[in-house]
């Protein structure tokens, strides 16, 4: 009995999944009110390769190349993620592109536009699930999508 999902079910499943991932993100921020920064919505974009690759995965499942390039994506979702993670819990300072210190406003329009607009720090954790922030548990499912993808590039041949 094997227990392993054969490539083409690998595909749809991580298809269903990043569909599901960026779903929620917008549920979360829209419908919930939610606010992202910048590296919450740096982490959205390799969910959308994903949808497409893993179409064109479920579509050609023998080419290997299209597998490494699922790996790859999810590797940088998780390093992404594993940043946001980190400066979340203060491993790591955030960089000058999350914090809103950089204002060099001379004009009050200017002034009261830029800050209707500002994000908000990539420190705060303003939504949890079961006690993790979202960024903890998108490392933690790239990171098992990778595993689980580096495991069928090597050990399944079709």
């Amino acid at each position: 009995m094997n227990i392993f999902l054969s490539r083409k079910s690998l595909y749809l499943v991580i298809l269903g999944y990043s569909i599901f991932a960026i779903i929620y993100a917008l549920y979360v921020e829209y419908y919930l009110n939610y606010q992202p920064c910048k590296l919450c919505l740096y982490q959205r974009v390799p969910f959308i390769l994903a949808i497409f690759v893993s179409f064109v995965g479920f579509n050609f499942p023998k080419k290997d190349e299209v597998l490494i390039l699922l790996i790859t994506t999810f590797a940088v979702g998780m390093i992404i993620s594993g940043y946001h993670f980190g400066i979340e819990n203060n491993i790591f300072e955030e960089f000058k592109g999350c914090s809103n210190n950089s204002l060099n406003i001379t004009d009050k329009a200017d002034l009261l536009k830029s800050l209707n607009q500002t994000l908000p720090s990539c420190k705060d954790i303003s939504f949890t699930l079961f006690g993790i922030s979202l960024a903890g548990l998108n490392f933690l499912s790239s990171l098992l999508i990778l595993i689980y993808s580096v495991r069928t590039l090597v050990y399944e041949k079709n």
